[in-house]
């Protein structure tokens, strides 16, 4: 037999991680393209192949006729314009399938074969109900595009990215606990400080999908400062009451997300210096390290995509930095708590 929570089972979950990050890019294109509309119902098994003949790709373009993106933005459509913002909705969908296969039936074989201890089970479980819900809110986002404007609500899209994220970071936890498995003896206060910058983080992923939702990108594209050289532009609260701007108003969610992305800045940077005073371990000085290198490639990303008015391969290379953040992130709190 087997022994338990083996290398094949850490492979495993590392593949999950890797595919749930290629879906996170596809996602990000489908976003930028704007794609996300272009399959307006949901078949889990016929939806699998794509249309195939013209009579299908007919009947799947008469389905897009009927809904608003097309009225209100896309009438010019042909039905080769239809096809090209079809692929990445059904790429993205695909890859999802996928990954329920790929982690549902090597769980199942792992289980018969006795190659998981209990603990693991249990967590795995919650990553299986975690990829459920993942999938759930994917079609609830694109319902929202589908009744009268041909926009997904951005609570919704934030829902979805957010759920991903954080369907990722527990499948990196799971696979860190089994080739880490020994405790480390921990500083708590440094600890408590790796978790309020990874909320703070999670609250910038929030606001990032945000931007994408509202497509506020595409506006105030000036750094350091807002259009007019302005700090704080006045269209940033314009709107009653106050609270409104910070989640319904487009200038108003690009402020905090600059904002925000200096804090994150100012954290990591906190925690970087606080560690040159503890003793540390190789892989937590890994971390910290990496961590530092990360947040300031990402910072510069998002930068360069604000700048050059958000070109899709930048605004997707921009949230695969914000990805491998989280995972920075994530490697580093699971070093300093375990």
């Amino acid at each position: 037999m087997k022994t338990k929570d083996n290398k094949n089972v850490i492979y495993w979950l590392f593949t999950g991680c890797f595919l749930i990050f290629i879906m996170v890019i596809v996602g990000g294109i489908t976003r930028l393209t704007d794609s996300g509309l272009s399959i307006s119902n949901y078949k889990l098994i016929t939806g699998t192949i794509p249309p195939i003949g013209d009579v299908e790709w007919q009947e799947a373009f008469d389905l897009y006729q009927q809904h608003p993106e097309f009225k209100h933005y896309n009438s010019h459509f042909t039905i080769d314009d239809f096809k090209s913002i079809y692929f990445w909705e059904w790429f993205h969908r695909l890859i999802g399938r996928v990954i329920g296969l790929v982690f549902f039936f090597p769980f199942v074989y792992f289980i018969i074969t006795k190659q998981l201890t209990k603990s693991t089970i249990k967590k795995c479980i919650v990553l299986l109900c975690l990829g459920g819900f993942q999938g759930f809110l994917g079609w609830y986002m694109v319902k929202s595009g589908l009744v009268d404007m041909p926009d997904v609500s951005h609570f919704r899209l934030a829902a979805h990215l957010t759920a991903a994220f954080l369907t990722f970071a527990a499948t990196l936890w799971v696979a860190l606990d089994l080739i880490y498995p020994n405790k480390n003896i921990v500083n708590t206060k440094y600890r408590n400080l790796i978790i309020v910058t990874y909320i703070v983080l999670l609250i910038q992923i929030i606001y990032g999908a945000f931007i994408a939702g509202l497509k506020a990108g595409l506006l105030h594209n000036h750094w350091p400062l807002m259009n007019e050289g302005k700090f704080i532009h006045h269209t940033v609260y314009v709107l009653e009451p106050f609270y409104k701007n910070l989640i319904e108003n487009p200038s108003g969610i690009q402020f905090v997300h600059r904002m925000i992305a200096y804090i994150v800045v100012g954290l990591i940077v906190m925690l970087w210096y606080k560690s040159k005073k503890i003793q540390l371990t190789n892989s937590q000085r890994i971390a910290i390290n990496a961590l530092l290198i990360l947040v300031f490639l990402q910072f510069s990303l998002g930068v360069f995509t604000l700048l050059l008015h958000v070109p899709v391969w930048l605004g997707v290379l921009h949230q695969v930095g914000a990805f491998f953040l989280l995972s920075g992130m994530t490697f580093m709190l699971h070093r300093f708590s375990k």
